[in-house]
């Protein structure tokens, strides 16, 4: 057991302290506590531990309101105040652009999310069984495929929460067998879309599923069932089967209409959304005679914004699905200076270096592991005179920055938003100039 004294924050939130020589990493110790910490594992550069007892607490510490904190994998900052999780956050930010995007720019704070709690607007429950047979929903617990049953959760919706216990009232009445439903995906908009992702394909008492949902979820527009999706990471693989409604969920963002099929990326926290697209907006600085891509474009909600401001925009997307969205999404907004290409975002930047486009902006917000160096490579080629890189890892973020100074690139600025509160992760907004000059 040792006495720790935590001076500040890992990139995962967990405070930081040294014991001889070494970086100890506390798991829930906040930063500036003296704490008793049992060790769980070491390396050769650090310690990892977790905490025991607190004997000088931070007075930013408090009380978890959730009993299921610490032991599921979801939120991660419930027992410090919400003005420490964003210290801790805007804290991640700025040392990853300096310590590994080599980059002294300097972020101001974190914004704050409108909403703290039930700000949600999609939900991924796992679905399995209890040791005594009964049906759970829940998440896994953190580095494990255990699943800790949530029939409560701060930060999901009272909506959500409703339609997964409508799924495991069917699977208890339906004798639904085990491994059947692997897992519950809930999305909010304008109404309401359920998904129940399941190993084959006819659900037992189907008419009782969508009656059961109906009515626990009156907002529901459309129920689904994702059918054969087998083992693996990606959540909504399978055959897509409409079991009532609509397939698509429709909603507003930025004062447009989108309609979202499930497999569309979509930001989780819509009020939010808004704040870092209008930041998005301004940081390309568009001009009407102006060209700007938007090579992640999902649903098309960044490409669109974008158009409404530049003479043409292209987005491009690699789920067929989204592609489609975004494509009808302009079509119901009237908006005609946009297309968008199916593909991933290094063939589309060929392909539309290759058709003679020349961007003034590039927007990318890629999935977590950030920008490959082929695609960097693209970008660079296409010469624009910004890129706006939105990012939900500042880690991959600072390390695709020092990328791209290497090509006359410089961060000129960059925002953190605050996406998940409660949670560890951070989005943020960068913008890179082209200088004319290597970096």
């Amino acid at each position: 057991m040792l006495t720790l004294t935590t001076n500040g924050y890992s990139a995962s939130g967990d405070g930081v302290a040294r014991h001889e020589g070494r970086a100890v990493f506390v798991r829930r110790a906040l930063s500036g506590e003296t704490v008793k910490a049992r060790v769980v594992k070491t390396s050769a550069s650090a310690v990892f531990a977790q905490v025991e007892r607190v004997l000088e607490p931070s007075p930013e510490r408090i009380t978890p309101a959730c009993p299921n904190f610490g032991r599921c994998g979801g939120c991660d900052f419930l027992h410090m105040t919400y003005a420490e999780e964003l210290r801790c956050k805007r804290m991640r930010v700025s040392d990853a652009l300096r310590r590994i995007g080599g980059s002294n720019i300097e972020i101001s704070g974190a914004v704050p999310s409108p909403m703290t709690e039930r700000y949600r607007n999609k939900a991924v429950f796992e679905a399995g069984r209890a040791l005594d047979g009964r049906a759970v929903t829940g998440f896994y617990r953190a580095r494990s495929h255990e699943i800790v049953p949530c029939e409560s959760c701060l930060i999901q919706s009272e909506t959500s929460l409703r339609a997964a216990g409508a799924v495991r009232e069917w699977m208890d009445a339906a004798r639904v067998p085990e491994g059947f439903v692997r897992r519950v995906f809930v999305r909010e908009g304008c109404g309401t879309q359920i998904a129940v992702v399941t190993s084959s394909a006819e659900p037992p008492r189907r008419e009782w599923l969508v009656s059961s949902l109906r009515e626990r979820v009156p907002e529901t527009s459309g129920i689904l069932q994702i059918a054969g999706s087998g083992a693996g990471n990606a959540a909504l693989a399978g055959e897509l089967r409409v079991l009532y409604g609509s397939p698509y969920l429709d909603d507003t963002l930025c004062g447009l209409t989108l309609k979202l099929s499930p497999r569309a990326f979509y930001q989780v926290n819509r009020p939010q959304a808004e704040n870092l697209y209008g930041e998005v907006a301004r940081l390309a600085a568009l001009k009407k005679g102006d060209t700007a891509f938007d090579l992640y474009c999902g649903a098309g909600a960044i490409a669109l914004v974008l158009a409404k401001y530049a003479g043409q925009v292209y987005g491009a997307e690699i789920v067929q699905d989204a592609v489609a969205n975004a494509r009808t999404n302009a079509a119901l907004n009237g908006i005609t200076n946009a297309r968008f290409l199916s593909g991933d975002a290094g063939d589309a930047a060929r392909r539309l270096e290759l058709a003679g486009a020349t961007p003034a902006v590039i927007a990318v917000d890629p999935p977590r592991k950030g920008l490959t160096p082929e695609i960097i490579a693209a970008i660079v080629r296409l010469a624009p005179r910004r890129v706006i890189y939105i990012s939900c890892d500042p880690a991959t973020l600072a390390r695709d920055i020092k990328l791209f100074a290497k090509h006359a690139y410089a961060a000129a600025e960059a925002g953190a938003f605050d996406m998940f509160p409660r949670c560890a992760h951070i989005e943020c907004c960068c913008s890179l100039v082209n200088t004319g000059r290597l970096g």
